[in-house]
């Protein structure tokens, strides 16, 4: 990954970016995947080292996960990276994209995703944390760092979905492939709330009241996260003449995330919990002052 000439130079692949730094980056996120996931879903889960774990070790799980995403090309500097400015760099922006709750610049949509969206997967779907965790606003630590790895992965893998499926419907009318273009984002938005919720079904310390009912609709109100950040997501760098400084990539971060909060709230309001949660059990953990219960 360290620059090889294939990732800096102009590339005629339709999977990955023109931009020789968003390319670099991208393979570099995807190359990065098999680390965490093999550390969390190989290793962590299916021999259960997670029933030893304290409030540290969970955190340093996630440490271990997410640090290198960003640590790696800031100190190894890939090739078509080394003539730009940090600031200027694709995976800088994408971080700060996706990083805003590690305490300064960093990730925007991932922070407000857990910080508010997680109270909605208590109200609306159910679900509940109870393994050991440092937390803010009734949200472990944990999920904050891990969510970073996720989206990267699921961000990029959508980029190129979306980049070559542009290129091959390339000569429709509009209209067509406007209306392509919509359902292939709702399917793999899709697609990705439910490929996760599977993937953590062994980790018995994230529950919902209703696992089947997670399944067939609450990955319908997940990817609602990923219909809005998908399409506006690939947006970053993908034009040669039309480069993002980061307050562009900032604002643009935390406008999706308003869109986002938007659908989930007026699916909370017309739509209410997919679920009611059973008597005795806590699912439902207000953190939101707009959430009915919160005063209790």
């Amino acid at each position: 990954m360290g620059g090889k000439e294939s990732l800096s130079g102009s590339s005629s692949n339709l999977w990955l970016a023109s931009n020789p730094s968003k390319r670099w980056a991208e393979v570099f996120f995807l190359c990065y995947t098999p680390f965490w996931l093999t550390l969390c879903l190989g290793i962590v889960v299916p021999y259960k080292l997670y029933e030893r774990f304290t409030e540290l070790e969970y955190f340093l799980l996630a440490l271990v996960s997410a640090a290198p995403s960003f640590l790696i090309p800031a100190l190894w500097v890939g090739k078509a990276d080394r003539s730009l400015s940090w600031k200027d760099r694709y995976w800088v922006k994408a971080t700060v994209n996706f990083l805003c709750v590690s305490r300064s610049m960093d990730n925007h949509f991932s922070y407000v995703g857990n910080y508010f969206w997680t109270h909605y997967f208590f109200s609306i779907l159910g679900a509940s944390y109870t393994f050991p965790s440092w937390k803010m606003n009734n949200v472990p630590h944990t999920t904050f760092l891990m969510t970073h790895v996720c989206f990267l992965f699921y961000h990029v893998s959508s980029n190129m979905t979306l980049r070559r499926l542009r290129h091959t419907i390339s000569h429709l009318p509009d209209k067509i492939r406007w209306a392509t273009e919509a359902a292939w984002i709702l399917a793999l938005a899709y697609f990705i709330a439910y490929l996760e919720t599977i993937a953590i079904a062994n980790f018995p310390y994230y529950d919902f009241v209703d696992r089947d009912a997670m399944y067939q609709i609450g990955c319908l109100f997940y990817a609602i996260y990923f219909l809005v950040s998908f399409p506006m997501f690939l947006r970053i760098d993908e034009k040669a003449s039309d480069s993002w400084d980061l307050p562009r990539v900032a604002i643009d971060a935390l406008g999706a995330a308003m869109l986002v909060t938007i659908i989930l709230d007026l699916w909370r309001i017309f739509l209410g919990p997919i679920v009611p949660p059973p008597n005795g059990k806590d699912c439902v953990q207000p953190g939101l002052v707009w959430f009915p219960g919160h005063a209790k």
